[in-house]
């Protein structure tokens, strides 16, 4: 009898998102639950974005503009390129896929680093591509000297993500360089830098300015985190023209919608939503880096809205006790790393709120 599906979906381990509040309020009977599992804004929207949702709504019973043509010119205007040279998706996951989609055939291979984003070797391998996973160094940080020396005639796409999700580390403008020195034109080298509004480093870059000088380079960047809006799916690339224009033919018409639209515009005119966010995830990583070692705990240098936390005892039982606290969390054992728990910044209250319920259940 013929296979339902293909090897390579019958082995396939699916995403696993963060548990929302709602279900675990119901499944251990509380109120008043927190999570600080998605790294998600714990502020909210913007004001202004509420309000272009709301005006939207009114709207959602025709069909948005397929080119998402507005949003498309405002967001090159704000970053300093051609509008012919940026692609939005629903989500920066919908533009992994079409990525993959895209440029990579089933002959051809995807490179990776292992125990990072696994979104990139689920939708890699729900494409029946093979991909390659170069183990990280020291620290939880990128080799990409090491990643460099894996490229072989069938590399066709490398995928990094800086910051880094789970792990918050980071690499500089300098490591950078010498690894695209080394990479092939033909191979695209997606550069995920979903957390780049949250970086004060000095060493840090984005992609932006090298996609010109380096046509096979592609930066990534989202709406979910500096501006709040992952509950409507907004992320968008930034890429020489002649990918950008593969990337529209192969992508879903009417991908994006008129609230998702209108949501992106208002935030982009609210700098001071962005800077307060920023200056509470500052606030929020020095409490973790100053609260967290007192119980234990040994952490990343994490410069994204989010830290990777090693208890040094199974991270999933940890999370399970913290749940019954009315606290969600990430525990990461699927990424390679068994006892560690990424923990989003929250607001002040929810940061002690969850170091007080990690003293707790660490002292029981």
């Amino acid at each position: 009898m013929r296979p339902l599906v293909p090897p390579y979906i019958e082995t396939l381990k699916p995403y696993v998102p963060g548990k929302p509040i709602e279900e675990t309020e119901r499944e251990y009977g509380l109120t008043g639950v927190i999570k600080l599992a998605s790294n998600e804004n714990p502020l909210g929207p913007s004001p202004k974005a509420i309000e272009a949702m709301r005006v939207a709504a009114q709207k959602v019973h025709l069909y948005p503009d397929a080119s998402s043509h507005t949003l498309v010119r405002r967001l090159a205007t704000h970053l300093g390129v051609k509008p012919e040279e940026v692609v939005l998706g629903s989500g920066s996951n919908e533009l992994i896929e079409l990525l993959i989609r895209t440029f990579t055939t089933p002959e051809e291979e995807v490179l990776l680093s292992s125990g990072s984003f696994p979104a990139y070797r689920i939708s890699t391998q729900a494409h029946g591509r093979p991909f390659a996973e170069v183990p990280m160094r020291e620290g939880h940080r990128y080799d990409l000297e090491a990643m460099a020396k894996a490229i072989n005639p069938r590399t066709r796409l490398i995928f990094v993500a800086n910051p880094d999700n789970p792990t918050g580390t980071t690499f500089g403008r300098q490591e950078w360089e010498a690894f695209l020195a080394k990479v092939p034109e033909h191979v695209l080298v997606v550069h995920d830098e979903a957390y780049f509004e949250f970086v004060d480093w000095p060493e840090y870059f984005s992609a932006v300015e090298y996609f010109r000088k380096h046509p096979n380079v592609v930066a990534l960047r989202t709406f979910s985190k500096i501006y709040g809006l992952a509950g409507i799916r907004l992320g968008y690339g930034v890429m020489d023209a002649k990918l950008a224009g593969y990337l529209q033919r192969t992508r879903m018409p009417f991908n994006l919608t008129i609230p998702a639209q209108m949501a992106g515009l208002a935030a982009l005119d609210d700098a001071e939503h962005v800077r307060r966010t920023r200056e509470l995830n500052g606030e929020g990583l020095r409490f973790y880096e100053t609260e967290l070692p007192k119980l234990g705990a040994r952490l990343t240098k994490s410069r994204a809205n989010f830290v990777l936390a090693d208890f040094g005892r199974p991270a999933v039982a940890l999370y399970e006790s913290l749940l019954r606290k009315g606290v969600i969390v990430r525990p990461v054992a699927g990424n390679g790393y068994p006892t560690s728990l990424r923990i989003s910044v929250g607001t002040a209250e929810e940061n002690a709120r969850c170091v007080e319920a990690l003293r707790e259940v660490l002292a029981s």
